[in-house]
């Protein structure tokens, strides 16, 4: 896992926030109601493939001990979480064993960017990744034919495809805890874990925020370091919290909440239109009425958001803010919220981030805050939220701790095991494409344009 140390950042002087701050007695409220999590259908059609011919991708043949290597590797793939059988190795072992150059190149490359898909982006379709909107950008920093090209000159295909494992910590974690799994269920649950790695991008990023819906915790990550862990209120089954990777931008201190349409229709609609005294009160102010009613609630002691807002935007309507319902988080199994993220202690992750990502004095920040008017604290370098659903991570103790699967999204990941994954990202073409002729051309001029049966061969 990466490092826990709180101090290991250029001002530890800025942790000492005033204690008046960091003690500021928290709203007896339950039940509050903050912004609901925009419902976006999943994603169930997977990337095509990008097409590239023999020229384009100007590969070296593959010789019998690039082949065998490849084979080798196919045959200790269980190791990574994935299925030898996916990647037709006795059709490989054909292959070595015949004299067929052509036919070697062919199944050797098949296998192999077949493989390297399932490595770099994971096995399973979009169809079994309920609810998962992370972009993931290794096949911008991982391209395949270059990869494969590589590998063959320099005879080192199983290296090139070991690389292309996620770099955290936590997935060598798993893969080390598959090698021991007790159980075929205990297996396949590691095996849903390795694969969300693999939806994600490989590095992570320099600093970033973490939090692991599952384990109701979000985490600060800064070199490589935990500077920060705070208890997390995540969306109750009926609003579950979708898995994303927006960019921050900043942070809000005494945010304003603009209510959606769906949380006016529950209540405070008709506290407006009966008693609108009492709606003042609470700190809400409104134009419009009936269809056309616009609600926001104005900072306060009774502001939803609380404190704080992070902002990431995003189509789902997701960030992390603070809660007056402070009393949520005690709870262990924390699944209370309309979708978004709500984050305990919310002065110190807000003064984190104004003082080392925005750049602005633990007074200042202090200062924002007491004044009790909406200030933003943009980031000097904005950097990801990845909104992420493990459920086996690294235990306390060592080994792997199984969490509840509180939304049942690791179901369609173990079914999908039993079905044929991902194509390959890149298929490569002997000829290239057919033109489209701009004048008649005889049939036989037409037949003797066509690729081969298959398309790809």
């Amino acid at each position: 896992m990466v490092k826990n140390s709180p101090l290991a950042l250029r001002h530890p002087a800025a942790l000492l926030l005033p204690l008046t701050l960091l003690a500021a007695p928290a709203v007896a409220q339950t039940n509050v109601k903050e912004d609901s999590v925009v419902l976006q259908p999943d994603k169930v059609k997977d990337d095509a493939p990008v097409v590239e011919t023999m020229t384009q991708a100007n590969l070296p043949d593959w010789s019998k001990a690039n082949a065998k290597a490849l084979l080798g590797f196919i045959q200790t793939v269980g190791d990574e979480g994935l299925f030898a059988k996916d990647y037709n190795p006795d059709a490989l072992q054909a292959a070595i064993d015949g004299g067929d150059q052509d036919k070697l190149d062919q199944v050797a490359t098949d296998s192999f960017l077949l493989l390297a898909t399932h490595l770099r982006d994971g096995r399973t379709p979009n169809v079994a990744r309920k609810q998962w909107f992370m972009t993931d950008s290794d096949a911008e920093t991982e391209p395949l034919v270059a990869l494969l090209t590589s590998a063959l000159t320099s005879n080192s295909v199983p290296a090139a495809l070991a690389g292309l494992d996620p770099v955290h910590p936590n997935f060598a974690v798993l893969k080390t805890a598959l090698k021991s799994a007790k159980t075929p269920a205990d297996a396949n649950a590691i095996r849903v874990n390795m694969e969300r790695w693999r939806w994600m991008p490989r590095d992570l990023g320099e600093r970033y925020v973490v939090s692991n819906v599952p384990e109701y915790l979000t985490r600060v990550i800064h070199g490589g370091t935990v500077i920060a862990t705070h208890k997390a209120v995540v969306g109750k089954p009926s609003t579950p919290t979708p898995q994303l990777n927006p960019m921050a931008t900043g942070i809000i201190v005494n945010p304003t909440w603009t209510l959606p349409k769906s949380i006016i229709a529950e209540g405070i609609g008709a506290t407006i239109a009966n008693n609108p005294a009492r709606a003042r009160a609470q700190g809400y102010t409104w134009t419009g009425s009936g269809k056309t009613l616009s609600v926001v609630q104005q900072p306060g002691a009774n502001n939803a958001l609380g404190v704080m807002k992070m902002e990431m935007l995003n189509p789902h309507a997701i960030y992390l803010h603070d809660t007056p319902s402070k009393g949520a988080f005690a709870a262990a199994a924390r699944a209370f919220s309309h979708g978004c993220i709500r984050t305990e202690r919310a002065l110190h992750f807000s003064g984190l981030m104004a003082v080392y990502f925005a750049g602005k004095s633990p007074e200042e920040f202090g200062e924002a805050i007491a004044s009790g008017k909406t200030t933003k604290f943009s980031f000097d370098d904005p950097f990801p939220v990845y909104v992420a659903y493990w459920t086996v991570v690294p235990g306390a103790k060592g080994g792997i701790t199984k969490l509840a699967d509180i939304y049942g999204r690791d179901a369609p990941v173990v079914a999908s095991f039993a079905k044929p994954g991902r194509a390959a990202a890149v298929v490569i073409s002997p000829n290239p494409p057919v033109v489209v002729p701009t004048a008649p051309v005889t049939p036989a001029a037409t037949q003797a344009g066509k690729l081969g049966d298959s398309g790809i061969y």
